[in-house]
């Protein structure tokens, strides 16, 4: 194991080589993720395989387990193209992948208020013609489903019952706070939208998280620099909100989600309050 530099990672992370590619993680995880790729060769082979692992269905498995060392629970994905060339494109990336870039907009989003888990390390790996694979592990958030499965009917997990009676309020509160941070999610769709216990919060509050946002084009000032400019603060309120609404018109389309009008036109107006009236998203 080598370390290298990492002048250009957020506080809190280092980044280190290792005999199966560069790792870059919370310092305070590092001997777990370390310990994780020694023992499976990749961090998403480690978690496929361990004992206690929870798995998540969606483009690829995605699979929760605790890091070893008591380092916390983590949501390991392998890193896949989508789109119309994901065939030929699959898992190979250009150098230096996309897990930088969801690192960043992680922290960055995190430091704004936003809601979206903590990306606790990231391993690239060499692969043929100088590309790269990559996995990314974010911190597990208890308790938690996407939306999709918070709202289809006769969804068989009984958590979805406690989740639904806060879907709007709590998805409308995500709303403003990327608006606020002048955050445009261009894939907000109801998969990457998880609701979940608020940590720490009164028995039935529910918050909701972002996922994905490696597409969020955050920008380069940190959020501690001032407010967003009021034209990307509208347009981040505007896309977001339009582009949740096409998936649940898809899904009621395509699945038939029992999402009536009212609740669509509650999203909208509770958001633009959320948006007025901003508050912490600890």
């Amino acid at each position: 194991m080598t370390p290298v530099r990492g002048d250009a990672l957020p506080p809190g992370y280092v980044a280190h080589t290792t005999a199966a590619g560069e790792v870059v993680c919370r310092a305070e995880a590092a001997d777990g993720v370390l310990a994780a790729l020694a023992a499976g060769g990749t961090l998403h082979a480690w978690a496929a395989a361990h004992p206690d692992r929870r798995t998540f269905r969606g483009r690829a498995p995605t699979y929760a387990a605790p890091l070893p060392g008591g380092a916390g629970d983590v949501v390991v994905r392998h890193a896949w193209h989508g789109g119309l060339l994901r065939g030929v494109t699959r898992d190979l990336y250009l150098p230096p992948t996309r897990a930088p870039r969801e690192l960043r907009a992680s922290a960055w989003l995190r430091a704004a208020g936003v809601r979206t888990p903590e990306v606790v390390a990231y391993a690239r790996y060499p692969a043929p013609f100088g590309l790269r694979r990559a996995d990314v592990a974010t911190r597990l958030v208890p308790g938690a489903l996407d939306l999709a499965a918070v709202l289809r009917a006769g969804a068989p997990d009984p958590q979805a019952d406690a989740l639904r009676p806060a879907w709007v309020e709590a998805t409308a509160a995500l709303l403003g706070a990327l608006a606020r941070a002048g955050a445009r999610h261009p894939d907000l769709n109801l998969k990457n939208v998880l609701l979940a216990p608020t940590p720490g919060g009164p028995a039935g509050a529910v918050a909701a998280w972002a996922l994905d946002v490696d597409v969020v084009d955050v920008p380069r000032a940190t959020p501690a620099a001032g407010p967003a400019p009021a034209d990307r603060v509208k347009a981040a309120h505007v896309g977001n909100l339009a582009r949740l609404r096409r998936s649940l018109a898809k899904w009621r389309r395509l699945h038939g989600l029992p999402v009536t009008d009212a609740e669509l036109r509650a999203l909208g107006d509770r958001a633009l309050a959320h948006l007025a009236a901003p508050e912490a998203a600890a």
